[in-house]
């Protein structure tokens, strides 16, 4: 499939932006003003001023002077960058793949999604059609490449769409501005009469790069598709995606559902193809009305199971609100692990049991959270809050064994908390211990256990640890940190069922 690109123009994204907020002004010169050494300057016009002649860079009193009642309004700095990152993500809707083009425009990879539209006279009609009931004047173009489309939409017809395989043709006319190219190169391409493309165009590259510089054959290699140039996407691209375009905005609740159901399909069939599962996936619905919303999910193990991974979006469901009707559901898979089918005997079933035991974990998880269901397992490390790690799967390879040649406390703290204690003679049990502000008589002890750092960390003294029992019943997990004097500090670890 012959790659296709889109570019879109807003010559006047600013003043387009703040006449919505000022529609009594739009039949009115309207130009955007910033002050530059010691004098206002015009950085912004809108589409009435440019006709008068009024151009961004010319000064606001010379402006004025062309035309009294020019309206002027302040510059917001970072304005059109933050628009066109509005503008991009909205055009996802569109494609997958969206990327921003200097400080007033945007790039669209259509490779592959004008049929969603029925055909790429629909895709462009569109966009056009979309960007003009938002208020915003556009110049639109499609084209093999992105030199091309970027050429044909600022010095071409506007709305015109490059035949596939004529990149060439479609330039010939156009003046060399169309290439990006430098000021000074654009000047010396002028002064010499070379007006247009095409007068240029089939010249020996050697004579071109000898007489203009490298940068100018680059231009012409990427605007004719001879050397590949990509849009940078606003938004990381996930391994696996489906998008699903509706005729009509989907309201009711049974819509998302078949949505969701139809995608979950298509994803899971091609996962399976290729022995992948999902570890985590994301349910888009964008709406008519420019807004969307998104379900997250995730599993303790990589699926492909399209009942398992719809349970788990189920729940959820009930949050979208489709308000005006969604017009593109997206499913996106950004987290792909290796999941080839596990081989099974007739007698044995505990591969099967283990499944079930996964898809059981992540609908709890699904109900109370992510961080409500964790497995632990050893890490080859002395201090205790070390001594263990949170799994990334269900079925992680354990590496090393869990210590069981003394007891352990149920519950262990993240942080060991300083306590005060009682001490009569070095390597003897706490007599009293004061946690919390409530003193503690011990009644019982074991210890000391001596747990020493690692010796290519050596980040700490050594601990002695204690458990005691105090006159309630409690029974806590203490320790020593260094030797017994005067710099000794005592903490709690851990309680003791």
């Amino acid at each position: 499939m012959s790659k296709r690109f889109v570019s879109i123009w807003f010559p006047y994204l600013e003043t387009d932006w703040h006449l919505l907020r000022s529609p009594q002004e739009r039949d009115q010169p309207f130009v955007v003003s910033a002050p530059s050494h010691g004098k206002m300057i015009i950085v912004a016009v809108n589409a009435i001023a440019h006709r008068q002649g009024i151009t961004a860079g010319m000064s606001l009193a010379d402006a004025r002077a062309i035309f009294p009642g020019l309206q002027v309004t302040g510059h917001v700095p970072g304005l059109a960058l933050k628009l066109l990152k509005k503008i991009a993500a909205w055009c996802i809707r569109f494609t997958p793949v969206v990327g921003i083009d200097g400080q007033s425009g945007i790039l669209l990879d259509a490779s592959g999604c004008a049929h969603l539209w029925g055909g790429e006279e629909n895709y462009v009609r569109e966009i056009s059609r979309r960007f003009l009931e938002k208020g915003f004047g556009i110049r639109i173009a499609m084209a093999d490449t992105i030199g091309t489309a970027w050429a044909i939409t600022h010095y071409g017809e506007n709305g015109m769409i490059a035949a596939r395989g004529r990149s060439a043709e479609a330039l010939m006319a156009l003046p060399p501005e169309g290439l990006r190219l430098e000021a000074e190169t654009i000047s010396l391409l002028h002064k010499l009469g070379l007006q247009q493309i095409g007068r240029f165009l089939h010249m020996p590259a050697s004579t071109l790069r000898r007489r203009f510089g490298q940068l100018l054959i680059k231009r012409l290699q990427q605007a004719l598709g001879k050397e590949e140039e990509n849009i940078i996407p606003l938004l990381p691209i996930p391994p696996c995606l489906e998008r699903l375009n509706c005729l009509e905005p989907i309201k009711t609740a049974k819509g998302i559902e078949i949505a969701l159901e139809t995608l979950l399909n298509t994803v899971c069939r091609r996962l399976q193809s290729e022995q992948k599962g999902l570890r985590a996936a994301r349910f888009i619905c964008y709406r008519v009305d420019g807004g969307s919303q998104q379900l997250e999910i995730a599993t303790s193990h990589p699926s492909h199971h399209v009942l398992h991974i719809q349970k788990l979006f189920s729940d959820k469901l009930a949050s979208i609100e489709p308000k005006e009707g969604i017009e593109l559901f997206v499913l996106e898979a950004p987290l792909l692990e290796d999941h080839a089918p596990a081989q099974e005997t007739i007698w044995e079933t505990a591969g099967h049991d283990r499944h079930r035991l996964s898809e059981l974990i992540d609908r709890i998880a699904g109900r109370i959270g992510e961080s409500g269901v964790q497995r632990f397992i050893p890490a080859e490390h002395y201090w205790p809050e070390r001594s263990y790690q949170a799994s990334k799967t269900l079925y992680e390879e354990i590496k090393t064994g869990w210590r069981k040649e003394k007891p352990r406390p149920v519950q262990l703290l993240d942080r060991p908390e300083p306590v005060e204690v009682t001490a009569p003679i070095p390597d003897y049990p706490p007599m009293l211990f004061r946690y919390k502000g409530k003193l503690h008589k011990v009644v019982k002890a074991d210890g000391p256990e001596r747990i020493e750092q690692e010796w290519w960390l050596q980040q700490g003294r050594h601990r002695d640890y204690y458990a005691v029992e105090d006159e309630e019943g409690q029974r806590y997990w203490l320790f020593r940190s260094g030797h017994y004097g005067n710099d000794q500090r005592w903490y709690v670890h851990g309680f003791f069922a």
